[in-house]
């Protein structure tokens, strides 16, 4: 898994695990049930430019792990869209403050 900013990548598992958006953690799953997904969730969140972006990214990461009916619809990541998408706002201001 990319590791390039632990803190980023701690948010982004923690509000993935909270909205748990296939069930699967609250069926039982492992609590790290969603690695391989923040895995590949991760390297693309560094072309986001709004959250719309993030929402297209989760959705369609989860649409490729799990199919489209699996996933669901695209609307349904909205919400954890948004927590991602401040998170990665707080970590792109903490390194703009470390480079300069």
């Amino acid at each position: 898994m990319w590791t390039g900013d632990r803190a980023l990548v701690a948010a982004i598992e923690g509000a993935i695990n909270e909205a748990d958006p296939l069930g699967l953690l609250e069926g039982g799953a492992p609590s790290d049930e969603y690695a391989p997904e923040i895995g590949t969730i991760l390297p693309r969140l560094a072309d986001a430019q709004q959250p719309e972006d993030v929402t297209s990214v989760l959705h369609e990461e989860f649409v490729r792990w799990f199919g489209e009916d699996t996933a669901g619809s695209r609307d349904a990541y909205q919400a954890l869209a948004s927590r991602i998408w401040a998170a990665l706002l707080e970590s792109r201001q903490n390194s703009e403050d470390e480079s300069g």
